[in-house]
């Protein structure tokens, strides 16, 4: 089924058809809006001092596992600020700890691996993904459904070569090195990484898809360290497998990842429905890029918002001309809310970007 066919009676039973006519999710299929959508990534997160509370002696992964926990700080954003879109309050690493990899989030450094894959027998840790893993993550997302209404929820995953780096890597890095070792040393190994991940994180998102996601997207955070001949070739089978795997299922898919100028065609090319831009590109030279057919989503420097109000109108300003023109833009930042961010300064810009589009 095509993003631009009729929801089925399986997304009716789901929820999806009350969202089915949002600006979202008409931005997403390239269909005329009556204003600009806006959802910020990271919207629900350490910038509001609601989520701070709530979150208070919880551990990240813990949070990640409770579907009261989830629901609430979910549509925290969604009622603060009035976004289109709600996403899913969830981390990447959430599959990977659901079969049973052992790592943690440690606050302050992000993912870390006790037992990084170097080998071919630490592949053995990566088995299959199934429902049954993630069971919080359906009974989260069938709440959150019937509390958004006509507001859309998007799932999301991470994409393998991210979820890869961790993986090797044993934790963040800026380098890659032992990523880029593996891929360039041992391709076949390489190989049979990614597609296992890539199998893990299709079935990831089609639990959240089955579950009532309206959309979702595959943050490929760390693949803007790649040349586009490197990720070609290494990556983009992997990513092209996952959005295979939910092409069928009639919602949107939303591809982004952070400096990734120079590989602006071949995510596009790997499937997905709409592409995230990060504040590098101005939209109009991505949509050149891109090419016609699929739509953007961005691009507002994070770092803006921490500048006067006439300033970040300004710039925002700038965002909505680039983008004037394009048969479908959701309006977003460049990469996540930045944890210092006030919040009245997202509130207020969604309320900017509504006024100033509204058709």
């Amino acid at each position: 089924m095509s993003v631009n066919s009729q929801p089925t009676s399986q997304q009716q039973q789901t929820g999806r058809t009350a969202a089915y006519d949002s600006a979202f999710l008409r931005a997403c299929r390239r269909e005329p809006v009556p204003h600009t959508p806006v959802w910020f990534m990271r919207q629900a997160g350490r910038s509001l001092p609601e989520y701070r509370k709530v979150r208070e002696g919880t551990a990240m992964l813990d949070s990640c596992m409770r579907p009261d926990l989830v629901t609430e700080i979910t549509l925290q954003p969604v009622r603060r600020h009035g976004v289109d879109a709600a996403i899913f309050f969830s981390d990447i690493v959430v599959p990977l700890k659901a079969i049973g990899i052992d790592l943690d989030i440690k606050p302050g450094v992000g993912p870390v691996i006790e037992r990084p894959i170097r080998s071919r027998a630490d592949l053995d840790q990566l088995r299959p993904l199934t429902p049954d893993d993630v069971k919080y993550v359906t009974e989260a997302m069938g709440m959150l459904v019937g509390e958004l209404g006509s507001t859309p929820l998007i799932g999301f995953a991470g994409a393998p070569f991210t979820l890869a780096s961790y993986l090797v890597e044993g934790g963040p890095s800026r380098n890659h090195e032992h990523t880029k070792a593996l891929m360039y040393g041992d391709p076949e190994l390489w190989a049979e990484l990614l597609d296992r991940l890539a199998d893990i994180t299709a079935a990831f998102l089609t639990v959240q898809i089955e579950a009532g996601a309206s959309a979702v997207q595959l943050f490929d955070s760390w693949v803007g360290a790649l040349a586009p001949a490197d990720y070609r070739r290494s990556v983009m089978p992997a990513s092209v497998k996952v959005f295979d795997a939910v092409a069928g299922l009639g919602v949107p898919r939303i591809h982004f990842g952070v400096g990734t100028g120079e590989l602006l065609p071949l995510l596009g090319e790997a499937g997905a429905d709409v592409v995230g831009v990060d504040w590098r590109v101005p939209l109009d030279e991505a949509h050149r890029r891109v090419g016609p057919g699929t739509a953007l989503q961005g691009n507002l420097d994070p770092a803006v918002l921490f500048a006067p109000r006439a300033a970040v109108e300004a710039a925002t300003d700038e965002v909505l001309e680039a983008a004037r023109g394009l048969d479908g833009h959701i309006f977003n930042l460049g990469h996540g809310v930045l944890p210092d961010t006030d919040p009245e300064a997202l509130t207020r810009l969604v309320a900017y970007v509504h006024e100033r589009t509204q058709r």
